[in-house]
């Protein structure tokens, strides 16, 4: 981790994988990772821990499974959303984003229950940026 302060744009454009987030700082025990998106992520579910969502650019999609039904949360450029814990999502972003999260270190990016893991999407638990 960099004790030197980072640009955003600048660690976004020092990647292009999308689905696959760089950690560009920790804060205590959780991760700041930036990802660049674009179409579906898979359905999954964080069982012992939220995920919040800053969207940076573009607009970004969360489908929900909720005791009530399902429903879809719509990001646009600015917005935040947490995810509670246990909730089954699904992030998406037909026309692609970029996006900011939050989420303890080592949280992997598919949850601890998910489904089939598609070749678009990299199930880490983060990758280092390298600037």
């Amino acid at each position: 981790m960099s004790n030197e302060p980072i640009a955003l744009s600048k660690a976004l454009a020092s990647f292009d994988a999308l689905w696959s987030p760089r950690i560009v700082t920790r804060v205590n025990d959780y991760d700041v990772r930036v990802a660049k998106v674009e179409g579906d992520h898979l359905w999954h579910v964080h069982d012992d821990t939220d995920e919040f969502f800053l969207v940076l650019e573009g607009e970004l999609l969360i489908h929900l499974r909720e005791p009530s039904g399902e429903r879809t949360v719509a990001l646009p450029k600015g917005t935040v959303f947490t995810v509670p814990r246990g909730t089954e999502h699904k992030p998406s972003a037909p026309a692609g984003a970029r996006i900011l999260l939050f989420e303890p270190t080592g949280t992997p990016t598919v949850g601890d229950r998910h489904d089939a893991v598609p070749e678009h999407v990299d199930a880490t638990t983060g990758h280092s940026l390298n600037l």
